[in-house]
């Protein structure tokens, strides 16, 4: 007999798996001092193999799906349950300044037991030399600390006219790698400082007051100040009015008085059922997890397509790095390089979005539990949110003969978390489509990273915003990464990648008019081929299709990647972050699966020393992709020119990229959408008023 499971193999650690594993970890310490000086960077799951994920889908959670597991003869061999969840820990001993890994097996009766206090079992351990991982919030506030305690600090302060500590802000920054001073045998931070104006005002924007001309080194293991040097007297900004983004009179303004409700009503509830992490809408169906590093992932992404059944589609997405590379020459900007997932980690930094509008409509909210720095769980209420949105029109047509339309709304189902990296906010979000699209979409928003000038100084690098302050250029690349599974079920590798490119032909014979254009399609044969880039002027686009699948015409499946707009790094071949960040100078790169290759930089791109660490040393070995498993690594970004409309606030920037269906279906799905699914009649004031968006006030 099949035995019940609680957790399916790829749902996120419970809190008391957390605590288990932690505690697991410290018993394992050889000495007192050893576990004392633990420190825990990430607790997460360790992702089962694919074919767990299949057993787990087909026999032990609903909705059973035995087609997952291929046919054997005298039927399929039911193990009587799952193999147990593990726990992978990054571990950072601060005395030794060593990193870890630790794999731990947690079994059901750890997990659930007297609120998780029972041993797991060590799996295995080994120390990863000449690394350092991610930054915690807890050293950042100590590192605030040690900077303002610092002596000669206060003095430089003082020369500024700030008598006040409480108004100075220290934004630690991991240092980057530029020079074999910045060797991760330290584990080191460059802060930047600010000052706010008005210590009674919690809310106001300290980011408008930067501190120029100082240099602060923080030894991060043992929290103490290791170089300091007052370079340069520059004034402080003047307060700028302009400078609060609090409502009305709070920010010395008027808010907008002729902005009437909008209200989202859904009276017959959500469209979308979920089943724990398992979400299903519209034919479309996926679970959702989340991590301290990536924020909030989406797996086993299928399409119930009628009598086909369910069409695997992806097995993993994801947002797996970003990249936020400056543009001034000048110090201390030029070293502005942050690797926001890989040195801080999207996951740990978003927020709770309990208390606001963030999401409109009924929403179904997710918590996610994470480990602090010193092995406590905490936990981000509200962290993920689904909604469905009303997206405008689907499709209409009109018979100019008869007069007849018909006219379809367009819903959509949005997963999506918020977080808060220094003075900058990233949405990301995964769109959901009834004609078979998934659309991401990362939303920028926030406050700006500025400068301050000498009087009468401009910069050449930046805007000037208001006076004595300039916004320098900068640029914001995200990477998605994406296990593509077109038509394939667990350990089926029959998918290949086709670039399409738009080419004009050539006159003659064929094309007397001077009016021909065709679209040429190449097959990417290996890793190497495949380091592609987007043109625009070709509308270049890349398919990944099954080979072994075909539809009513007689054409392989597919699923095409369309791009958004994009760019790539404005900077030269020799530029520091380049070492790093050598996966940004191509917009595609495609490898075929492997377990361990998850993470565009290398697992730990902060302060790493080693030029073209992960995605671009992988490809190096060529390897084949003409049938194959498939992993997608899309690099998109936008080039940020501040205006002046870009403060106090930077309204939201969007960009991102298309999975269309291409080939995938026989029709377009779009045309069994019902034609009143969008309608729902309302009365107010006593005239009838169409509502065609959907959805439950917000909790607010």
């Amino acid at each position: 007999m099949v035995k019940p499971q609680s957790s399916h193999p790829l749902d996120p650690l419970s809190a008391a798996e957390i605590s288990v594993a932690v505690a697991t970890v410290r018993a394992a310490g050889a000495t007192p001092e050893v576990r004392d000086s633990m420190r825990f960077v990430e607790v997460v799951l360790l992702e089962p193999g694919k074919q767990v994920v299949a057993l787990a889908d087909a026999y032990f959670f609903p909705p059973f799906q035995p087609s997952l597991l291929p046919r054997t003869k005298g039927g399929p061999m039911i193990p009587s349950k799952l193999p147990p969840r593990q726990a992978r820990l990054i571990v950072y001993n601060k005395k030794s300044n060593e990193t870890s890994i630790w794999i731990v097996e947690l079994s059901e009766v750890h997990a659930v037991t007297r609120g998780g206090h029972h041993r797991g079992k060590v799996i295995s351990s080994k120390v990863v030399p000449d690394v350092q991982p991610p930054m915690d919030a807890e050293e950042y506030a100590e590192c605030e600390a040690v900077v303002k305690e610092f002596p000669p600090f206060r003095e430089a302060m003082k020369k500024r006219g700030i008598e006040d500590l409480d108004l100075v802000m220290v934004d630690p920054w991991c240092a980057g790698y530029h020079s074999e001073a910045d060797a991760p045998n330290r584990r080191l931070a460059k802060p930047l400082i600010f000052c706010r104006t008005e210590s009674d005002c919690p809310m106001e924007n300290g980011y408008a007051r930067p501190v120029e001309g100082i240099h602060v080194l923080v030894d991060m293991q043992n929290m103490v100040v290791i170089e300091f040097e007052d370079r340069k007297l520059v004034p402080l900004p003047p307060a700028d009015p302009l400078r609060n983004y609090t409502p009305g009179e709070t920010r010395g303004g008027v808010d907008r008085s002729d902005v009437k409700p909008l209200q989202i009503i859904q009276p017959e509830g959500p469209s979308f059922r979920v089943n724990g992490h398992f979400i299903q809408w519209q034919k479309w169906n996926f679970r959702i997890g989340f991590t301290p590093r990536e924020g909030l992932v989406i797996y086993s992404v299928a399409y119930v397509d009628g009598n086909r059944g369910r069409r695997p589609m992806a097995h993993r997405l994801s947002f797996v790095e970003m990249v936020v590379p400056y543009g001034d020459p000048n110090d201390p900007h030029y070293r502005k390089n942050a690797f926001d997932a890989g040195e801080d980690g999207l996951g740990k930094n978003a927020h709770s979005l309990k208390k606001g509008c963030d999401c409109l409509g009924y929403i179904k909210y997710f918590d996610a539990h994470f480990i602090n720095f010193t092995g406590g769980v905490e936990t981000i209420e509200n962290c993920v949110c689904l909604h469905e949105e009303d997206h405008g029109i689907l499709w209409k047509h009109q018979d100019w003969r008869t007069g007849l339309a018909e006219v379809r709304r367009s819903r959509r189902l949005t997963v999506s978390f918020i977080c808060t990296v220094a003075n900058y906010e990233y949405g990301f979000f995964w769109h959901f489509y009834q004609d078979g699209k998934i659309e991401a979409e990362v939303k920028l928003t926030g406050i700006l990273s500025l400068g301050a000038l000498q009087p009468g100084e401009t910069r050449k690098y930046g805007t000037t915003i208001a006076p004595g302050l300039y916004a320098p250029v900068h640029q914001h690349f995200f990477v998605a990464r994406m296990d593509m599974a077109v038509d394939c079920k667990p350990g089926e590798t029959f998918n290949q990648v086709v670039e399409v490119n738009v080419k004009v032909e050539e006159p003659g014979k064929e094309n007397v008019h001077n009016n021909a254009f065709y679209a040429e399609e190449e097959l990417l044969r290996s890793e190497m081929q495949a380091m592609r880039d987007c043109n625009p002027l070709s509308a270049r686009h890349w398919i990944i299709r099954n080979t072994r699948t075909v539809n009513r015409t007689g054409q392989l499946t597919g699923y095409k990647l369309l791009p958004g707009s994009n760019c790539l790094p404005l900077a030269g071949s020799e530029a520091k972050f380049l070492r790093r960040a050598a996966f940004l100078k191509h917009n595609l790169w495609v490898t075929p699966y492997a377990r361990d290759e998850m993470y565009p930089g290398g697992e730990f791109p902060n302060q790493n020393p080693r030029v073209g660490e992960g995605l671009a040393t992988w490809v190096k070995q060529n390897r084949s992709l003409e049938e194959t498993d498939i992993v997608l690594w899309y690099v998109f970004g936008v080039t940020h020119i501040p205006r002046l409309e870009d403060w106090p606030v930077m309204p939201v920037d969007r960009i991102g990229f298309m999975l269309m269906p291409h080939g995938f279906f026989n029709c377009s799905p779009a045309v069994d959408v019902p034609p009143n699914s969008g309608d729902s009649e309302l009365k107010e004031n006593g005239m009838a008023a169409k509502s065609i968006q959907n959805g439950l006030l917000a909790k607010m």
